[in-house]
């Protein structure tokens, strides 16, 4: 039986995708302060309907959002330092002259984190009955993940990682040895949840702006977890480890015409015998977390859920792993019963198959159409908006590709004549307009757009490069790019084709 499709994807659309490091803000990177808040009300102007973001989750080795240390925590980065000024618990905030157009993270992450452990010191002296009964009561509430993810930050700072090796009673989480901890280390314990508290807070009034002018978050679910992390701490059993705690067998992708070796990511993978003996609890407690912080899910590998590329730990390529079969159905008819029908788009791209074609479409999920990857393989390409359905997310590029600019000045000769024969003249002069317009015009449902694109910028301004271990992530703009151009352009496209925002 199929699940039924969500409304917010079944009609016509249109978004852009950004970061929120990538916001302007004096701070060294975006967040959650005046920058975001000036986002959102130019969205609305341009007429657009979603912001999709990456992954709130703080960012882990490489300041990847998807190597997180925990799956259900927010990244203290994000959160916005002035209202923490503002309410009289930091007492200033030094302008050290950061980089407006990248995140220099070396510098960035311990200035700000500095910034909130004085933070926490201003609120244990000076925040009244109202605010400690606040933190206390989001505490409770966030109790089923808070708990561990606060204790493993502060065996993180002490120990270091990975927690497999921490001392055999922290690591195998002797509740004597936990209990220790708790009352030795009370303060740093109640500074990561006053953290996840003001964070918390603050997205959740960014979002509330974001409704009010009819704006819905996408946001992104990493299919994998990182070892270090709370989640595999606390759950180890639901994981494919040894008895001293390390994978066995870890997450990737088989060689193909981009590597010869593949690609070993080194997530531990899931045991899914035993998550579905707890009825996938885990998985339920997750996307129900992140669906109270986003109105649309992009789940992350997607073809990872019918089978997955299971690599022995010791191997250093991916070339020795196998296939292995997922949770299939079993896990989105458990997520259905207890979530109800959610918006989530299925990122189909890579090597699929039948099976998981089969599989996404009984889950109702839309997959993705990525326009970079339609031309110099012949009109049966699935690419090509003349082959999407409406039930389809279009994209340009996606955090993982090359600008549209930048794409379009290294494309091979073959991929430009295609595209000019296809898009039309244009690709010459505008390739990133044209491409959003051939796309704003298909029949797919919804239309995400990089921001990069809609600027128009180089390859120098790319958000990722897939196997670059450095210089990610960084990609940031200022206002003074921006013109009131854009925002113009994608309106008029969004009126002509039916995607224009409806407030609510």
């Amino acid at each position: 039986m199929n699940l039924p499709p969500h409304p917010l994807l079944s009609r016509r659309t249109s978004g852009v995708l950004l970061h929120i490091t990538s916001l302007p803000g004096p701070h060294g990177s975006g967040d959650f302060g005046a920058g975001a808040r000036h986002f959102i009300d130019w969205l609305a102007a341009a007429g657009q309907s979603i912001w999709q973001i990456l992954p709130l989750n703080p960012a882990g080795p490489g300041h990847s959002p998807y190597q997180s240390v925990s799956a259900f925590a927010g990244d203290p980065g994000l959160i916005d330092l002035q209202e923490l000024v503002d309410r009289g618990w930091l007492p200033w905030l030094p302008h050290l002259g950061f980089d407006h157009h990248r995140c220099d993270f070396g510098r960035v992450t311990p200035y700000r984190m500095n910034c909130l452990r004085q933070a926490w010191e201003g609120f244990c002296t000076k925040a009244g009955p109202a605010c400690a009964e606040g933190l206390a009561q989001f505490s409770t509430e966030h109790a089923h993940w808070l708990d561990d993810y606060a204790l493993f930050m502060v065996l993180h700072d002490h120990h270091g990682a990975p927690w497999s090796q921490w001392p055999a009673d922290l690591a195998r989480r002797d509740p004597d040895a936990l209990a220790r901890v708790r009352e030795l280390a009370a303060h740093e314990v109640g500074f990561w949840k006053f953290v996840q508290w003001r964070f918390w807070l603050q997205w959740q009034s960014l979002r509330h702006r974001a409704q009010e002018r009819g704006i819905h978050i996408a946001g992104d679910a990493p299919i994998f977890v990182a070892h270090h992390s709370a989640d595999v701490w606390a759950h180890a059993h639901e994981f494919l480890l040894d008895e001293a705690h390390n994978p066995t067998v870890v997450a990737g992708v088989p060689p193909d015409y981009f590597s010869v070796t593949g690609q070993r990511w080194g997530n531990p993978l899931y045991n899914w015998s035993a998550m579905a003996q707890t009825g996938y609890r885990w998985w339920k407690d997750r996307l129900a977390h992140l669906l109270m912080q986003v109105d649309v899910v992009r789940l992350d590998h997607f073809r990872g859920f019918e089978a997955h590329w299971e690599i022995p730990a010791s191997e250093p390529t991916a070339v020795a792993g196998r296939w292995q079969p997922g949770p299939g159905m079993a896990l989105f008819d458990a997520l259905q019963a207890e979530l109800g029908t959610m918006a989530i788009i299925a990122e189909d791209l890579g090597l699929i198959t039948e099976a998981v074609t089969q599989l996404r479409d009984r889950c109702s999920y839309p997959g993705m159409r990525i326009l970079h990857f339609a031309f110099g393989s012949g009109q049966a390409n699935p690419y090509l908006p003349h082959n999407y359905t409406r039930h389809t997310v279009a994209y340009t590029g996606t955090h993982d590709n090359d600008t549209t600019v930048g794409w379009w000045q290294h494309a091979s000769a073959a991929e430009k004549a295609d595209a000019l024969a296809y898009l039309g003249p244009g690709m010459a002069t505008e390739p990133h307009w044209t491409m959003i317009r051939a796309l704003s015009q298909s029949v797919a449902n919804t239309l995400i757009i990089p921001f990069q694109d809609v600027l128009g910028l180089d390859g120098k301004h790319r958000m990722n490069t897939p196997g670059l271990a450095t210089g990610c992530w960084a990609w940031r703009f200022d206002w003074g790019q921006v013109d009131h151009t854009p925002a113009e352009r994608l309106l008029a496209m969004a009126t002509a084709h039916g995607r224009l925002a409806r407030a609510h």
